[in-house]
């Protein structure tokens, strides 16, 4: 999912500070009606989108961590209640049994409803991600004379087509960065209090 790619120089001149941002003749880029940008180079490439990935596969792993964590702690509670069971009434283990029962099917709807929200945020992402370059990728689309930028992937063929992609990543860095955190976003890794367990 995370992708490690050295940038180019012209990501080290903005690092230190070009006078003024470098337009896309001074990158040698071809004046075309029709200009192409590669997304998925966008949000691996660039520090924001690593920033992005990154968060999303942190809250993943820990979820999963957790969801480990807690499903052992419910196997060696099964096992203590099934030891218990030729010691105490009847009654009162079928009480006790249920109520484990209980305790697992709550925790197992907890762990899908946070799945389902960490799904909802890796889908978000990409999405905040481009309307946030948006205005980037539009002053590119001025600079090269383009009337279109079109999505690389799409391209069967193309001949005398600018990439602007270099050139679009450099430029985020310089103005975004690593970015905002992502809208919406909570951490739905859940309190070491509150364990959840995984469905499988």
């Amino acid at each position: 999912m995370r992708v490690a790619l050295a940038l180019t120089g012209l990501a080290a001149l903005l690092a230190f500070g070009s006078p003024t941002p470098i337009s896309a003749q001074q990158m040698g880029v071809v004046q075309s009606d029709v200009v192409v940008i590669d997304p998925e180079r966008l949000l691996t490439e660039t520090l924001y989108g690593q920033r992005l990935q990154s968060e999303l596969q942190a809250a993943r792993d820990r979820l999963i961590a957790q969801n480990d964590r807690v499903a052992q702690d419910l196997e060696a509670e099964e096992l203590a209640l099934t030891e218990k069971r030729a010691t105490i009434p009847p009654d009162e283990f079928r009480e006790m049994a249920d109520a484990f029962d209980q305790k697992v099917e709550q925790l197992r709807l907890d762990a899908e409803r946070m799945a389902r929200e960490l799904e909802r945020r890796r889908d978000m992402a990409p999405i905040q991600f481009m309307r946030l370059i948006q205005p980037i990728l539009s002053e590119l689309l001025q600079e090269t004379e383009a009337v279109v930028m079109l999505d690389v992937r799409s391209v069967l063929l193309r001949s005398e087509v600018a990439d602007v992609s270099d050139l679009a990543i450099a430029r985020i860095n310089e103005r975004i960065g690593s970015g905002p955190p992502l809208s919406g976003a909570q951490d739905v890794t859940p309190d070491p209090a509150e364990p959840t367990v995984s469905g499988d």
